[in-house]
């Protein structure tokens, strides 16, 4: 039996997996192994055993595990008994593996690892049964256990990062046919890690279970120069063996908040890494992300592709988890000019985060921007580094301690085992962000189109359909009055009081916009709050659109595309878009219209949809790298598609045929007025919005005498633009 998440039920989702948990890294910085590294790496765990959490049995954990250097010597010694012949340090792997206890699926998983080890130019040397007591397991643990073995592949020749490289594709084109050919009978089944570098041992245990359960662990000849651990705290989430952590780059502290957004972009971006990326089979290495696992396994698949991909460890970090480059931040220009390039090239993965992580070689640590998790090193006079959540998880006596501190908010810390020193975090920047020509990129291939967001121009209503129109999009005098008015003569939403009476949109019996049948989303694992005023340092709305490069390379290609500053564009800017002549950048417009007359209009609207799919297909195919979704065009005859709808429509339907990251999405709408519309728009897949209608009701405010004429047009636009962007930044901070 097998104890699992459940798939979907009631108010639970598989997709929101999160953990709040105990990290620890230590090692020695000039590298030599040593035993008494694993038994650091046990005293820390134990110390952060607070920091993990028991099942009502109290003996079953969420999890704890540990990430070490491949120990030669053990396993040679281990090889001998089982008359395998083990290559030489560097030119062999080690898989480590969780096999279903059916023996039939279990035989059939191990033929398909051996078939993808072949296919890349290997051998599959042999198996070992690892040992393991589940004396002291819970029962749910038990319940939940796998068969744990090891496989040992010859490398045929390869060393280095070209066999770190085919194992790593060997293991994702196994997962791929056991997911393939098995199916849910084989979901037990789960490579750990399969590494010429380094090992995982972890399991569904409290901290003092980790080295009772696997006895290899205690072997003296179980030597290494580093180690990572951890210490899982499952909140709102289901402990699992698969899902206990280190993962095979990463530990991780925190929670990822954005991880829907990533997710649905990396999808966008897979029919990029076709075609013998890598060298791998098509197909072999998708899905990039494996469905189903929370926030840090998703993390860790991601950052181990862009190390696949020829970049460092600590570069792919620096991509995912950017420290703050805001023009008001003080940072040298080559470093702002190469998180700004890589903001065209990959979204960052938003969240409270202290992580460490190690290549075998390398071992580091890092913050979110905020600093929302904390992390702290001592330095000893013998040249140890240990890096925890928090201090004290190893005691020193003062006299050996060189030096401490802690990390600091989107910095690094990072000790090279093989330069035998600490690397600071302006070090490791500083060379990273000039091994190429990131500012030159930018400046050559940035598009800002000259004077798109000067200072705003005022709308000219029509005044012989404003009204109309405003019936048509469901405005309200008192929406006019109590939302449109305070935004464009404050600069900032109008302040309500708590609570409301109205009824839920999905009970009331008036029709209501489709904006209000959604509600907020928070962050759900103790997350501090966040001021977007007084932390507008590491916030900021700036992003790019348009036509995306894959995530294998960095070429000027890569940030050819328009860099828009925040998401609300004027009336007149975006004409001034969609005329702009650009050979490298075409602008299409499709129209969100459906047919309203008929005696069917929700087969209308569905038939309508697909065509608004079909249309983004189209202009992608003609080369268009922003698309502009328009409701502008309504009459007697054509109604506005929902905007919420038409987004959610184009964007995942362009994400299902592998065009999302082909276009950007711009949304020229009657219907976005409040900030939680524009949120929502933001969220569901638009890139840039423009509430041509929300503008035009702000002038004809101002005409009648509602807005004093002391504002200026000018001004009041640039006040409802600021309410818009602070709402959005408000909204950001909670979630």
């Amino acid at each position: 039996m097998s104890f699992k998440a459940p798939k979907d039920i009631g108010l639970y989702e598989a997709r929101r997996e999160h953990d709040a948990c105990g990290i620890g890294a230590v090692v020695n910085i000039d590298g030599a192994r040593s035993h008494q590294i694993l038994e650091h790496g046990n005293r820390i765990l134990l110390n952060l055993q607070h920091r993990g959490a028991s099942g009502s049995d109290e003996l079953t954990g969420d999890g704890a595990g540990i990430l070490f250097q491949l120990p030669h010597e053990f396993f040679a010694a281990q090889c001998d008994k089982l008359d395998l012949q083990l290559p030489d340090q560097g030119s062999y792997g080690a898989a480590m593996l969780f096999e279903p206890k059916d023996s039939r699926v279990c035989s059939l998983c191990e033929e398909l690892l051996s078939e993808a080890v072949a296919h890349y130019g290997m051998k599959l040397i042999g198996w070992r049964d690892v040992p393991g007591d589940n004396s002291g397991l819970g029962e749910l643990a038990k319940k939940a256990e796998p068969i744990v073995r090891q496989a040992f592949i010859d490398g045929l020749g390869r060393s280095g990062d070209a066999l770190e490289c085919a194992l790593f594709l060997a293991r994702k084109r196994t997962e791929r046919l056991v997911r393939e050919k098995l199916g849910s009978q084989a979901e037990d089944f789960y490579i750990v890690s399969m590494s010429a570098r380094t090992i995982c041992y972890k399991g569904m245990f409290l901290a003092p279970q980790l080295f009772k359960y696997y006895q290899d662990l205690s072997d003296p000849k179980m030597t290494s120069s580093l180690a990572l651990v951890h210490q899982r705290y499952s909140t709102n989430t289901f402990p699992n063996w698969q899902l206990a952590q280190p993962f095979r780059c990463i530990s991780h502290n925190g929670e990822i908040n954005t991880l829907s957004g990533n997710s649905n972009r990396m999808r966008a971006r897979e029919h990029l890494l076709r075609n013998g990326a890598l060298g791998a089979d098509d197909g072999d290495l998708l899905p990039v992300l494996t469905p189903g696992t929370s926030d840090s396994a998703q993390f860790d698949n991601a950052v181990e592709m862009l190390v696949r991909a020829g970049r460092s460890l600590p570069h792919a970090m620096m991509m995912m988890v950017p420290e703050a480059f805001g023009p008001s931040y003080h940072i040298s220009t080559d470093k702002r000019a190469f998180y700004e390039y890589h903001a065209a090239v990959m979204e960052p993965w938003d969240g409270p985060a202290a992580m460490v992580f190690t290549d075998g070689r390398i071992v580091g640590g890092t913050l979110d921007r905020n600093g929302l998790r904390p992390a702290r090193y001592v330095v000893t006079t013998d040249g140890l580094v240990v890096l925890a959540s928090e201090v004290g998880v190893i005691d020193f006596p003062p006299k050996r301690i060189r030096s401490k501190g802690r990390l600091q908010p989107g910095r690094m810390f990072l000790v090279d085992t093989e330069e035998g020193r600490i690397v600071l975090d302006n070090e490791i920047k500083g060379r990273i962000a000039r091994q190429k020509p990131y500012r030159r990129w930018l400046m050559q291939n940035r598009i800002e189109l000259r004077g798109l967001f000067s200072s705003s121009q005022p709308s000219v209503p029509d005044a012989a359909t404003l009204n109309k129109r405003l019936k048509e999009f469901g405005y309200t005098r008192e929406e006019l009055r109590m939302i449109l008015q305070p935004m464009g003569v404050n600069g900032q939403e109008p302040i309500g009081s708590m609570g409301t009476d109205t009824p839920l949109a999905v009970l009331s019996e008036k029709p209501k916009l489709l904006f209000n049948y959604f509600k907020q989303l928070f962050a759900q694992v103790t997350n501090p709050p966040i001021d977007p005023l007084r932390e507008g340092l590491v916030m900021s709305l700036m992003s790019f659109t348009g036509k995306q490069q894959s995530l294998l390379d960095e070429t000027p290609q890569h940030c050819r595309q328009l860099k828009l500053p925040h998401p609300i564009l004027t009336n007149e800017e975006l004409d001034r878009l969609r005329t702009a002549n650009r050979d490298d950048f075409k602008v299409a417009t499709i129209e969100a219209l459906f047919d309203a007359t008929g005696d069917a209009p929700a087969e209308s609207l569905r038939i309508a949809l697909d065509k608004l799919v079909t249309d983004a297909e189209a202009a992608i195919s003609d080369g268009a790298s922003l698309i502009i979704i328009s409701d502008r065009n309504t009459s007697a005859e054509n109604a506005p598609i929902p905007s919420l709808l038409a987004t959610g429509a184009v964007h995942h339907g362009l994400l299902n045929k592998g065009l999302r990251g082909e276009a950007g999405l711009c949304i020229e709408t009657g219907e976005a007025r409040e900030v939680m519309h524009f949120c929502l728009l933001c969220g569901f897949g638009a890139n840039a919005i423009n509430p041509y209608l929300a503008f035009e009701a702000l002038a004809d405010l101002r005409s009648s005498g509602e807005i004093s004429d002391e504002f200026a047009q000018e001004q009041i636009v640039d006040n409802y633009i600021a309410a818009v962007k602070k709402g959005l930044l408000k909204t950001m901070s909670k979630m």
